[in-house]
């Protein structure tokens, strides 16, 4: 079957991921509200497209935090890859590469630090961090990142506790014996949600800057009044994210919150977004509507489902070919012309 959409993916990985890693990638928490309501809030933003432009030629690149990438989506870190594919992030790494854009390494990941940078050298690479009880391993994590050639820290800050996603607590889900959680293997005990630090606070990020000088990223911010709190302590950008719908449900689809926080930025610090893209047509309204790029997850591990390296780079090139035609029909040539006079919200 040709692959022609990000669903195609979706449905390939479902059908074929044993059912205990697909819950668990498809999980959202409680009833999945947040979850659902992170592709459907960008089914309510319409475009306002111009015509008679002259659409010829395109130039789909930009910049996030200073360094060039091939066309505004990364991928979001996500735990667990092997559950996917069995090269697992090294993959991951691989494709983003190959497609010149940035891969966010999860702390939770299931090939080494070492292993991600090796497979893929010269790519472009952040590390995502949790703030665990036992601070030294993470310090020790965070300075074998920036050794290793990472080029951002992005902090996750919305998992004080993990959220109760009913799918995995009927499954009882574990990794299989054989899989581990490679980044953490020296430090932890493996897989212990419980070792992350509930008593974190803003004060920790003053802690962060101490150790590093990798820019930081916070991941996890959804209100104007964090984001003025973000740029207060020195933070370099924003994910606005709600981790894929699987902490608090409930809460806002990202990129309704996206506009609070970009508003309350004002330009001082760069915003991204992850959580329910599925089009490149959704990428164009998430810069309309200010972000700088943003970040997939889930489409990213229904890539690696379907042919690892070689699947996730054609998720990759569906949504870059799309994105580059909806700029076009929507009468734009280059990245710096987007804004938010492309869309409207639908009264619907």
């Amino acid at each position: 079957m040709a692959m022609v959409c990000l669903s195609d993916f979706e449905a390939y990985a479902k059908k074929y991921l044993p059912k205990i890693a697909w819950d668990y990638f498809a999980a959202g928490a409680d009833d999945c509200t947040t979850r659902d309501e992170n592709i459907l809030a960008y089914k309510r933003i319409r475009f306002r497209p111009r015509m008679l432009q002259d659409v010829s030629v395109m130039d789909i690149r930009t910049k996030i935090l200073g360094s060039e990438i091939s066309f505004p989506v990364g991928i979001a870190p996500t735990g667990f890859h092997q559950l996917a594919w069995p090269d697992g992030e090294k993959s991951t790494a691989r494709a983003a590469r190959a497609m010149n854009t940035c891969y966010i390494a999860s702390t939770y990941s299931t090939c080494t630090l070492e292993e991600i940078s090796t497979a893929a050298p010269g790519g472009l690479r952040w590390f995502q961090l949790y703030i665990h009880r036992n601070r030294a391993a993470s310090q020790q994590l965070v300075q074998r990142a920036e050794a290793l050639g990472f080029q951002g820290l992005v902090l996750t800050v919305d998992l004080p506790y993990t959220g109760k996603r009913r799918d995995d607590v009927r499954n009882g889900f574990r990794l299989p014996p054989h899989m581990k959680v490679k980044t953490l293997e020296r430090a932890f005990e493996v897989c212990k949600m419980s070792l992350l630090d509930p008593s974190v606070t803003w004060n920790d990020i003053y802690w962060l800057r101490s150790l590093t000088r990798l820019p930081i990223i916070i991941k996890g911010i959804l209100t104007r009044e964090d984001a003025e709190l973000a740029v207060k302590h020195g933070v370099q950008g924003i994910i606005v994210s709600n981790h894929g719908g699987r902490q608090l449900d409930e809460g806002p689809a990202t990129i309704d919150a996206l506009v609070e926080v970009v508003e309350a930025v004002q330009d001082r610090v760069e915003v991204y977004v992850d959580g329910g893209i599925r089009k490149g047509s959704d990428v164009l309204k998430a810069l309309a509507l200010g972000a700088k790029c943003v970040f997939i997850g889930r489409p990213a591990l229904w890539g690696l489902a379907y042919k690892g390296e070689e699947g996730l780079q054609e998720v990759l090139r569906i949504l870059q070919d799309e994105f580059r035609l909806s700029m076009a029909l929507a009468g734009c040539t280059s990245i710096s012309e987007i804004g938010q006079h492309l869309v409207q919200f639908s009264r619907l």
